[in-house]
This record gives structure tokens, sequence and C-alpha cells, in this order.
């Protein structure tokens, strides 16, 4: 990548976050900042930190880690300039014993020197790939959240950690749902190809019309729901473990990062 667009990118990025930092930036990030890449957050305190990196690797499409951060370390060098995982994400809600008690603007009130931020991989990354080959993005093009639903797909447990798979929905026509499987394969690091096709009923969602996290979008009789795994997955998660105390993103708000999605692609 040219220095200069790197640098335009850097910038923008950076813009993005000074508005969550200053709070005039809230809502979701869906179609925000399209060429960069976006994570969830996991914050969680050390003793929990190496199960959860565990449960990370035995379910990677739905948690692909783009960074894990020392104990207490509130910044991400490596994901981009003078990030303050604190307060960078436009909204941020905090757990305890499972059950959300606050969603809230930063969390510096409830920091602690003994929390480790994870990042992982959110598929408004591809989103970006999606629409340059042609292929409509419907919660894009109505400014919406995505709309995302807890499965009765169970994930792989590590130590404390268990709980129900999380997707994020994107209907289409079946050319196009054919050529975003093709697209999203190759960005395995947020998420890659879909985990599922057609009738929602076979991985347990009712009501396409419901769902849980975001915003619902028709399916014309002439498409298909598309399903990919999703970073929300770690909120499900820890409200099934009953997790004491941890904080993330709330669904749709992303961290927005200096990273280029084009540097995630695979060849």
């Amino acid at each position: 990548m040219p220095s200069s667009q790197a640098s335009t990118q850097s910038a923008l990025a950076h813009a993005v976050r000074a508005q969550a930092r200053a709070g005039t930036l809230s809502g979701h990030t869906a179609g925000l900042a399209p060429d960069l890449v976006q994570g969830n957050l996991m914050i969680l305190p050390a003793e929990h930190a190496s199960d959860f990196l565990l449960f990370c690797q035995r379910n990677p499409k739905p948690c692909p880690l783009l960074g894990v951060s020392a104990p207490g370390e509130v910044s991400f060098p490596e994901l981009g300039h003078e990030i303050d995982i604190r307060t960078d994400v436009p909204r941020y809600r905090v757990w305890r014993d499972g059950a959300l008690v606050e969603e809230c603007a930063d969390v510096r009130h409830v920091w602690r020197d003994d929390l480790v931020s994870f990042v992982i991989g959110c598929s408004f990354s591809f989103e970006q790939a999606l629409m340059d080959a042609g292929v409509p993005l419907r919660h894009v093009a109505q400014g919406r959240n995505v709309a995302m639903y807890r499965t009765q797909v169970p994930t792989i447990s590590a130590g404390r950690f268990h709980g129900p798979l999380v997707v994020s929905m994107r209907p289409m026509k079946a050319a196009d749902a054919i050529r975003a499987v093709q697209i999203t394969s190759r960005f395995p690091s947020v998420h890659g190809a879909p985990v599922h096709l057609g009738d929602p009923s076979l991985i347990g969602i009712r009501d396409l019309s419901q769902p849980d996290y975001g915003d619902a979008v028709d399916v014309m009789p002439d498409e298909i729901p598309v399903f990919w795994a999703c970073g929300v997955t770690p909120q499900a998660v820890v409200q099934a473990a009953g997790v004491p105390f941890s904080i993330t993103h709330a669904p749709g708000s992303m961290l927005v990062t200096d990273l280029a999605n084009v540097s995630l692609a695979s060849l």
C-alpha cells in the first residue's frame, strides 16, 4: 500500500476513534470506514484470560483473534496509533456474573490493572470486498446494524467458557450467495466463509424478523439468508458461563483499527 494511502487511512481511523472517545459517536459502525479492519472486544480479568484464549483457539470461526493485550495495558500499537481500549469503542457493555449491568461510552470508571483485552475479527471487515464485487448488502444500504442471532449450535468449551454460536445474517440472491462464499473464504481473520445458508430453523433460529442483536432486514422471496459466525458469540458465552466480571463492545459498535481490510485477505 502506498504510504500516502496508509497515512490517509490511519488518519481516518484516528478520527473515528476520536469521535468515540469524545462521545460523539455512540452507534453502530457498519459501513463506517469501510476499507479498515474493525474488531469485536472482550475484556476479562487475567485469571480467566488463558481459558478464553484457549476458547478462541478452539472456536476460530466466531473468535478469530486480531490482538491480545498484556494485563492492564490499554494501547494496541499493532492495531492502531494511540488506541485507548477504554474509550475508543463507541459503546461498551459491562457484565457481572453473566448479567448485563451497564452500557456506557467508556469504561475508565471500571478499569482494573489486571484486565486483559482481546480484539476479535469482525464481519464488517469483509463487507467492502463484497460490495466491491457487486454483492449488495441491505443493512448497509439502509444504514442499519447487521442482524445477529443466537443459534442452537454449541461452541467448543474451554475451562468455564461455553455457550451457543451467534451468527450474523445477510439476505442474498443465490448467485450473490455463491460469490459471497468465494470472497469471504479469503478472510479467515474476520470469520471467513459462511457457516450456514438457507433454512434458519436448522440452526435454531425461529424468526428472522426478531434478531437477538442488531436490526432486522427483510428477506425477499428470491433471496436466501446467509449466516456467518459472529464475534458477539463471546457475549453469549459470558452469559452462559456466568463470568464474574467482563467488558465487551455493544453489538455493532466496533473498534476501528488502522489496518486495511485487504491486509487480511489470503491469496
